[in-house]
Protein backbone atom coordinates (compact mmCIF):
# COMPACT_ATOMS: atom_id res chain seq x y z
CA UNK A 1 0.00 0.00 0.00
CA UNK A 2 2.60 2.20 0.94
CA UNK A 3 4.57 1.62 -2.21
CA UNK A 4 1.38 2.03 -4.26
CA UNK A 5 0.92 5.41 -2.41
CA UNK A 6 4.69 6.33 -3.30
CA UNK A 7 3.92 5.23 -7.17
CA UNK A 8 0.57 7.86 -7.01
CA UNK A 9 2.58 10.89 -5.93
CA UNK A 10 5.10 10.40 -7.87
CA UNK A 11 2.50 10.52 -10.97
CA UNK A 12 0.71 13.41 -9.73
CA UNK A 13 3.87 15.20 -9.23
CA UNK A 14 5.19 14.35 -12.61
CA UNK A 15 1.39 15.51 -14.18
CA UNK A 16 1.45 19.05 -12.04
CA UNK A 17 5.32 19.36 -13.81
CA UNK A 18 5.08 18.66 -16.92
CA UNK A 19 1.75 20.47 -17.22
CA UNK A 20 3.18 23.69 -15.73
CA UNK A 21 5.82 22.88 -18.45
CA UNK A 22 3.71 23.24 -21.38
CA UNK A 23 2.29 26.38 -20.31
CA UNK A 24 5.04 28.85 -20.59
CA UNK A 25 5.94 28.21 -24.32
CA UNK A 26 2.42 28.17 -24.54
CA UNK A 27 1.97 32.09 -23.13
CA UNK A 28 4.98 32.62 -24.94
CA UNK A 29 3.56 31.57 -28.12
CA UNK A 30 0.27 33.55 -27.22
CA UNK A 31 2.17 36.40 -26.46
CA UNK A 32 3.94 36.49 -29.82
CA UNK A 33 0.50 36.22 -31.59
CA UNK A 34 -1.02 39.31 -30.04
CA UNK A 35 2.05 40.82 -31.09
CA UNK A 36 1.57 39.32 -34.70
CA UNK A 37 -2.07 40.79 -34.20
CA UNK A 38 -1.32 44.08 -33.53
CA UNK A 39 1.06 44.62 -36.41
CA UNK A 40 -1.44 43.23 -38.56
CA UNK A 41 -4.16 45.76 -37.50
CA UNK A 42 -1.81 48.53 -37.74
CA UNK A 43 -0.99 47.27 -41.38
CA UNK A 44 2.95 47.12 -40.25
CA UNK A 45 2.86 43.40 -41.79
CA UNK A 46 2.12 43.12 -45.64
CA UNK A 47 0.65 40.05 -47.16
CA UNK A 48 -1.73 39.37 -50.23
CA UNK A 49 -5.28 39.96 -50.29
CA UNK A 50 -5.63 36.62 -51.74
CA UNK A 51 -4.00 34.90 -48.69
CA UNK A 52 -6.38 34.28 -45.44
CA UNK A 53 -3.92 35.36 -42.99
CA UNK A 54 -6.81 35.53 -40.10
CA UNK A 55 -7.46 32.06 -40.63
CA UNK A 56 -3.82 31.00 -39.92
CA UNK A 57 -3.43 32.94 -36.81
CA UNK A 58 -6.91 31.80 -35.50
CA UNK A 59 -6.41 28.37 -36.26
CA UNK A 60 -3.11 29.25 -33.70
CA UNK A 61 -4.72 31.05 -30.91
CA UNK A 62 -7.20 28.25 -30.75
CA UNK A 63 -5.22 25.43 -30.69
CA UNK A 64 -2.88 27.00 -27.87
CA UNK A 65 -5.91 27.68 -25.99
CA UNK A 66 -6.98 24.08 -26.48
CA UNK A 67 -3.55 23.28 -24.75
CA UNK A 68 -3.48 25.66 -22.21
CA UNK A 69 -6.97 24.54 -21.44
CA UNK A 70 -5.98 20.85 -21.16
CA UNK A 71 -2.60 22.03 -18.88
CA UNK A 72 -4.93 24.27 -16.89
CA UNK A 73 -7.21 20.94 -15.95
CA UNK A 74 -4.35 18.62 -15.57
CA UNK A 75 -2.81 20.96 -13.08
CA UNK A 76 -6.13 21.50 -10.84
CA UNK A 77 -6.94 17.48 -11.35
CA UNK A 78 -3.26 16.66 -9.29
CA UNK A 79 -3.49 19.19 -6.86
CA UNK A 80 -6.91 18.08 -6.17
CA UNK A 81 -5.52 14.51 -5.87
CA UNK A 82 -2.83 15.67 -3.71
CA UNK A 83 -5.24 17.37 -1.71
CA UNK A 84 -3.65 21.43 -2.13
CA UNK A 85 -6.68 22.76 -3.76
CA UNK A 86 -8.18 25.28 -2.23
CA UNK A 87 -11.45 27.09 -2.93
CA UNK A 88 -11.79 30.55 -1.63
CA UNK A 89 -15.73 31.22 -0.41
CA UNK A 90 -16.92 34.72 -0.06
CA UNK A 91 -20.25 35.32 0.68
CA UNK A 92 -22.07 36.06 -2.88
CA UNK A 93 -25.45 36.67 -4.74
CA UNK A 94 -25.38 33.38 -6.56
CA UNK A 95 -27.94 34.24 -9.62
CA UNK A 96 -25.75 36.97 -10.31
CA UNK A 97 -22.60 35.06 -11.14
CA UNK A 98 -24.46 32.49 -13.48
CA UNK A 99 -26.30 35.46 -14.52
CA UNK A 100 -22.99 37.20 -15.96
CA UNK A 101 -21.62 33.90 -17.29
CA UNK A 102 -24.68 32.96 -19.19
CA UNK A 103 -24.31 37.07 -20.85
CA UNK A 104 -20.92 36.38 -21.48
CA UNK A 105 -21.25 33.33 -23.69
CA UNK A 106 -24.47 34.89 -25.09
CA UNK A 107 -23.44 36.15 -28.56
CA UNK A 108 -20.57 32.72 -28.94
CA UNK A 109 -23.60 30.81 -29.28
CA UNK A 110 -25.70 33.13 -30.90
CA UNK A 111 -23.18 32.91 -33.86
CA UNK A 112 -23.81 29.06 -33.67
CA UNK A 113 -27.18 29.60 -33.96
CA UNK A 114 -27.98 28.29 -30.57
CA UNK A 115 -30.64 30.58 -28.15
CA UNK A 116 -29.26 30.79 -24.89
CA UNK A 117 -32.19 31.18 -21.97
CA UNK A 118 -31.01 32.52 -18.56
CA UNK A 119 -34.43 32.28 -16.14
CA UNK A 120 -34.46 31.89 -12.09
CA UNK A 121 -37.09 32.11 -9.39
CA UNK A 122 -35.08 34.33 -7.30
CA UNK A 123 -33.29 37.61 -8.28
CA UNK A 124 -30.88 37.21 -5.42
CA UNK A 125 -29.58 34.37 -3.03
CA UNK A 126 -26.84 34.75 -1.16
CA UNK A 127 -24.56 31.86 -0.04
CA UNK A 128 -21.35 31.01 0.46
CA UNK A 129 -19.30 30.16 -2.63
CA UNK A 130 -16.06 30.90 -4.31
CA UNK A 131 -17.09 32.64 -7.68
CA UNK A 132 -14.18 31.63 -9.96
CA UNK A 133 -14.69 27.94 -9.46
CA UNK A 134 -18.78 28.94 -10.46
CA UNK A 135 -17.56 30.24 -12.93
CA UNK A 136 -15.19 27.73 -14.06
CA UNK A 137 -17.83 24.97 -13.70
CA UNK A 138 -20.42 26.58 -15.36
CA UNK A 139 -18.51 27.60 -18.54
CA UNK A 140 -17.62 23.50 -18.75
CA UNK A 141 -21.12 22.83 -18.40
CA UNK A 142 -21.90 25.65 -21.14
CA UNK A 143 -19.24 24.37 -23.33
CA UNK A 144 -20.32 20.56 -23.52
CA UNK A 145 -23.83 21.91 -24.08
CA UNK A 146 -22.51 23.99 -27.38
CA UNK A 147 -20.18 21.02 -28.34
CA UNK A 148 -23.48 18.13 -28.28
CA UNK A 149 -26.13 20.88 -29.70
CA UNK A 150 -26.79 21.51 -33.44
CA UNK A 151 -28.19 24.06 -35.25
CA UNK A 152 -30.84 25.21 -34.01
CA UNK A 153 -30.96 24.42 -31.23
CA UNK A 154 -31.51 25.57 -27.44
CA UNK A 155 -29.56 25.46 -23.87
CA UNK A 156 -31.72 26.51 -20.85
CA UNK A 157 -30.00 27.89 -17.90
CA UNK A 158 -32.40 27.78 -14.71
CA UNK A 159 -32.20 28.48 -10.95
CA UNK A 160 -33.79 27.53 -8.36
CA UNK A 161 -33.81 26.98 -4.37
CA UNK A 162 -35.31 24.88 -1.63
CA UNK A 163 -35.38 25.91 1.66
CA UNK A 164 -31.57 24.37 2.19
CA UNK A 165 -29.91 24.55 -1.17
CA UNK A 166 -29.29 26.43 -4.08
CA UNK A 167 -30.01 24.64 -7.79
CA UNK A 168 -28.58 25.45 -10.81
CA UNK A 169 -29.32 23.48 -14.09
CA UNK A 170 -27.78 23.62 -17.79
CA UNK A 171 -30.19 21.82 -20.20
CA UNK A 172 -29.76 21.48 -24.01
CA UNK A 173 -31.55 19.95 -26.74
CA UNK A 174 -28.52 18.26 -28.12
CA UNK A 175 -28.06 14.79 -29.22
CA UNK A 176 -28.10 13.52 -25.30
CA UNK A 177 -26.72 9.86 -24.58
CA UNK A 178 -27.89 6.35 -23.90
CA UNK A 179 -29.02 6.16 -20.48
CA UNK A 180 -26.18 2.87 -19.62
CA UNK A 181 -23.33 5.70 -20.31
CA UNK A 182 -24.70 7.98 -18.24
CA UNK A 183 -23.43 6.10 -15.24
CA UNK A 184 -18.96 6.67 -16.49
CA UNK A 185 -20.24 10.55 -17.70
CA UNK A 186 -18.03 11.99 -14.56
CA UNK A 187 -15.45 9.39 -14.74
CA UNK A 188 -11.99 10.29 -15.31
CA UNK A 189 -10.39 10.45 -18.77
CA UNK A 190 -13.69 8.99 -20.36
CA UNK A 191 -15.40 10.14 -23.69
CA UNK A 192 -19.07 9.24 -24.42
CA UNK A 193 -18.23 9.86 -27.89
CA UNK A 194 -15.08 8.32 -29.27
CA UNK A 195 -16.05 8.20 -32.86
CA UNK A 196 -13.82 9.63 -35.34
CA UNK A 197 -16.44 11.70 -36.73
CA UNK A 198 -17.20 14.07 -33.67
CA UNK A 199 -16.83 18.21 -34.20
CA UNK A 200 -15.07 18.37 -31.00
CA UNK A 201 -12.06 17.42 -28.71
CA UNK A 202 -11.79 17.10 -25.07
CA UNK A 203 -9.32 15.22 -22.60
CA UNK A 204 -12.06 13.83 -21.07
CA UNK A 205 -11.15 15.59 -17.92
CA UNK A 206 -13.65 18.85 -17.75
CA UNK A 207 -16.84 16.98 -16.20
CA UNK A 208 -14.68 15.04 -13.98
CA UNK A 209 -13.12 18.52 -12.30
CA UNK A 210 -16.61 19.85 -12.29
CA UNK A 211 -17.56 17.27 -10.21
CA UNK A 212 -14.63 18.05 -7.81
CA UNK A 213 -15.38 21.65 -7.54
CA UNK A 214 -19.15 21.08 -7.17
CA UNK A 215 -18.15 18.46 -3.86
CA UNK A 216 -15.46 20.94 -2.52
CA UNK A 217 -18.45 23.54 -2.05
CA UNK A 218 -19.83 20.38 -0.33
CA UNK A 219 -22.89 19.97 -3.35
CA UNK A 220 -23.95 17.42 -5.43
CA UNK A 221 -24.22 17.12 -9.33
CA UNK A 222 -26.19 14.54 -11.33
CA UNK A 223 -26.74 14.20 -15.32
CA UNK A 224 -30.47 13.46 -17.03
CA UNK A 225 -29.96 12.47 -20.71
CA UNK A 226 -32.42 10.79 -23.09
CA UNK A 227 -30.65 10.07 -26.69
CA UNK A 228 -31.53 12.60 -29.00
CA UNK A 229 -33.40 14.78 -26.67
CA UNK A 230 -30.77 16.26 -24.96
CA UNK A 231 -28.44 16.65 -21.62
CA UNK A 232 -29.54 18.34 -18.09
CA UNK A 233 -26.98 18.75 -16.00
CA UNK A 234 -27.80 20.12 -12.56
CA UNK A 235 -25.97 21.20 -9.41
CA UNK A 236 -26.64 21.72 -5.94
CA UNK A 237 -25.21 24.11 -3.65
CA UNK A 238 -25.88 24.58 0.03
CA UNK A 239 -27.75 27.23 0.94
CA UNK A 240 -25.32 28.58 3.80
CA UNK A 241 -23.12 32.16 4.42
CA UNK A 242 -19.94 32.78 6.41
CA UNK A 243 -20.90 34.46 9.72
CA UNK A 244 -19.64 37.87 10.26
CA UNK A 245 -18.39 38.41 6.72
CA UNK A 246 -19.82 40.83 4.30
CA UNK A 247 -21.48 40.28 0.91
CA UNK A 248 -19.65 40.64 -2.23
CA UNK A 249 -21.44 42.09 -4.96
CA UNK A 250 -19.35 43.32 -7.74
CA UNK A 251 -16.67 40.67 -8.76
CA UNK A 252 -13.48 42.55 -9.38
CA UNK A 253 -12.93 41.23 -13.10
CA UNK A 254 -12.44 43.30 -16.32
CA UNK A 255 -14.53 41.80 -19.59
CA UNK A 256 -10.50 40.69 -21.25
CA UNK A 257 -9.73 38.37 -18.70
CA UNK A 258 -13.45 36.77 -18.72
CA UNK A 259 -13.26 36.93 -22.59
CA UNK A 260 -10.32 35.09 -22.60
CA UNK A 261 -11.59 32.27 -19.99
CA UNK A 262 -14.67 31.30 -22.30
CA UNK A 263 -12.53 31.60 -25.41
CA UNK A 264 -10.19 28.86 -23.63
CA UNK A 265 -12.97 26.65 -21.98
CA UNK A 266 -15.06 27.14 -25.49
CA UNK A 267 -11.32 26.37 -27.56
CA UNK A 268 -12.34 21.68 -28.10
CA UNK A 269 -14.99 22.97 -29.74
CA UNK A 270 -14.39 23.42 -33.69
CA UNK A 271 -14.92 26.78 -35.17
CA UNK A 272 -14.96 27.90 -39.23
CA UNK A 273 -11.98 30.38 -39.71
Amino acid sequence: MEESLHVENIKNEFFANISHEFKTPLNIILASLQVINHNIFNKNIKFSKDFNLKKYTNSIKQNSYRLLRLANNLIDITKIDSGYYEIQPKNCNIVSIIEDITISVAQYMKDKGIDLIFDTSFEEIIISCDPDKIERIMLNLLSNAVKYTKSPGIINVFIDKTEDTVIISVKDTGIGIPKENISIIFERFIQVDDTLTRKCEGSGIGLSLVQSLVQMHSGKIAVYSTKDIGYEFTFTLPLQTINNSDIIYNINEDSHSKLDKCNIEFSDIYSLY
